[in-house]
Formats: C-alpha cells, sequence, structure tokens
C-alpha cells in the first residue's frame, strides 16, 4: 500500500485543487494537491515538501481531517487529508495541468479522482467504507 497525504489549503471559504496532467494515471482529474510520504517522512514533511514542488508555496501543516483507503487498479493508496496554511509565496501549478480555487458547494462540477471524491464525502459528514 502506498502512503499518499493531500492538502486541504482553505482561503476565503474555498479549497485549492489540481488538475492532474493527462499523461499521468487518472489524467485530467482533479485532486486535493499532495503525494507520495517518502521513507523517513512524516506526513507534515511530505506534505510540506509536495506543496513546494507542486505548488511553489510553504505551509503549515495541521491536523488530519479525512482519511481513505482506495484501490485504484494500479495502485492501493491510503490517503491522509491535512489542512495545510500558506506561510509564504503564491499557488503556481508546477506539476498540474491547471490549479483552482472553489467552494465546497463547487467541488462537485469537478471530475476527482475517486479517492479524493471518498475524502470529500469524509469532510461532509458522510459515512463510507475504505475500498479494498
Amino acid at each position: 500500500m502506498t502512503e499518499v497525504v493531500a492538502a486541504l489549503i482553505q482561503d476565503g471559504g474555498k479549497w485549492l485543487i489540481g488538475q492532474r496532467p493527462a499523461h499521468k494515471a487518472r489524467g485530467l482529474h482533479w485532486e486535493f494537491v499532495g503525494g507520495k510520504v517518502e521513507p523517513g517522512e512524516t506526513q507534515a514533511q511530505a506534505l510540506a515538501r509536495e506543496c513546494q514542488e507542486e505548488l511553489g508555496i510553504a505551509v503549515q501543516v495541521g491536523k488530519v481531517r479525512a482519511e481513505v483507503t482506495y484501490a485504484y487498479p494500479d495502485v492501493t493508496v491510503h490517503l491522509t487529508l491535512l489542512e495545510a496554511t500558506i506561510t509564504g509565496g503564491v499557488p503556481q501549478a508546477r506539476e498540474h495541468n491547471a490549479i483552482c480555487w472553489v467552494t465546497p458547494a463547487e467541488v462537485n462540477r469537478y471530475p476527482l479522482c475517486p479517492a479524493d471524491t471518498l475524502l470529500l464525502h469524509r469532510l461532509s459528514g458522510g459515512v463510507c467504507h475504505d475500498l479494498r
């Protein structure tokens, strides 16, 4: 199983999401920005590194907001969504096709990766079972 972290970055009641590049798995789907936890890293360290690499920003990582396990055809991920506050820089789409600020009500208009859809369901207080 692959450990993955994602950032719940909020500003003015909106969340930051990114669109995956077309050439990657789940290409052109939207997601909360993040990535794999490397050996020896904590979740917070991994998320801070991924936000710097993918968005060019520094973040302060907060509490866990949701987590899911999801089995894609090519990989099973344990995805943890953590609060993140921008402490430096302005988000840029360095590795994503695009980035976008959306309200919680608008996010369902974007085709999210399935694991991110489950995270969203958990954030809204829904009960769902991990898919393995």
